[in-house]
């Protein structure tokens, strides 16, 4: 399993290979309590490397702090897709499906008590939700051993400001819950 994810920096499985700088695996402790699973990279994530540090994952980050008590170095943190679409434009059914294979062995590698999905392309990738985030997020579901939920991306709290904000503030609580009785 590990050798298959030390290929991951080179994947060609689909069409963004060619369009990418690089391969944003996911950072943070390889047996985190909490994983945290994004859509797909965006521009200054493809820059730099990581996931979540633009604008959003400011946000995203300062939020967790807030509401769940957890300092960027205490999650995992990753994407379904690994490799900037186009303009920012949402991941493709295969591109989804390339990557899921990576966000499986992630999952099994960091073995989280809670998984938190940000955004629906996340929602449906990780729990299978066909519905949008607006009717989803919050409840929280089975995931293996794990137990998780869906909440907002946070640049739709960006784009949405104080109420979306306070959706992600209260499913944030929730996964507060999560790793106090996990």
């Amino acid at each position: 399993m590990d050798r298959d994810l030390a290929e991951l920096p080179r994947c060609t499985r689909c069409d963004l290979a060619q369009t990418r700088e690089r391969v944003v695996v996911g950072s943070g402790p390889p047996r985190a309590a909490l994983m945290v699973i994004g859509e797909a990279p965006g521009r200054s994530e493809d820059e730099g490397g990581e996931p979540f540090i633009g604008r959003s994952g400011q946000l995203l980050v300062r939020l967790i702090e807030e509401e769940v008590g957890l300092s960027r170095a205490d999650y995992f943190i990753t994407n379904v897709v690994k490799c900037r679409p186009p303009a920012n434009r949402t991941p493709r059914r295969e591109e989804i499906e390339s990557c899921h294979p990576w966000l499986v062995e992630q999952l099994a590698l960091v073995q989280p008590r809670v998984v938190l999905a940000l955004g629906n392309t996340a929602a449906r990738a990780v729990f299978g939700f066909a519905d949008g985030i607006g009717r989803t997020h919050g409840r929280v579901q089975q995931l293996g051993s794990a137990r998780g939920l869906a909440t907002y991306h946070p640049a739709a709290a960006l784009r949405g400001g104080p109420r979306v904000v306070d959706v992600l503030r209260e499913d944030l609580r929730r996964v507060r819950d999560l790793m106090e009785r996990t």
